[in-house]
């Protein structure tokens, strides 16, 4: 191998490795905003699964935790009954379009069912790793103007995937 070729091949693997470290750098600042995996809510009575359904995001419960009230802290709510495994605590949650054209959104809007009233809440979505490096779910839930609402802090279930 001459010289000249050896250059050619170390230059050519050297800006390999450069696209290969922002490559990955990019799909891991991808996968720290993505909320899809599962996450305990912020009472730590429930987990739940964010994953695709159809077009848009929704949030399964998986797993009953505990039982405490959101509404009255300190108290338990009347037992959880079985049923409450499958369902769909969040809905339709679409992308709002991200600051760069072409980009990939960061927060995403749709609604959250509350079991302790039976009502459902307009809410949206989005991964802070500010606190944590594995993230934390910013929940923002409100009734009309997202002002006037209350932001929950859910947690990234152990082991849980993004």
């Amino acid at each position: 191998m001459t010289r000249t070729s050896h250059r050619l091949v170390l230059g050519a693997f050297a800006v390999t490795a450069m696209l290969l470290a922002t490559t990955q750098a990019a799909a891991q600042a991808l996968s720290a905003a993505d909320p899809r995996g599962r996450w305990i809510t912020a009472s730590g009575n429930l987990e739940v699964e964010v994953a695709p359904c159809g077009p848009a995001l929704c949030g399964v419960v998986t797993k009953v935790l505990a039982n405490r009230s959101m509404s009255r802290e300190g108290t338990e709510m009347k037992p959880a009954d079985a049923s409450v495994v499958g369902l769909k605590v969040l809905r339709d949650f679409t992308p709002i379009a991200p600051d760069n054209v072409g980009g990939t959104p960061t927060e995403w809007t749709g609604e959250i069912y509350n079991r302790e009233n039976d009502k459902l809440y307009r809410s949206t979505l989005r991964v802070s790793t500010a606190a944590k490096p594995e993230g934390e779910l910013l929940v923002h839930n409100y009734i009309g103007l997202p002002l006037f609402g209350k932001t929950q802090l859910w947690q990234r279930a152990d082991g849980a995937s993004r």
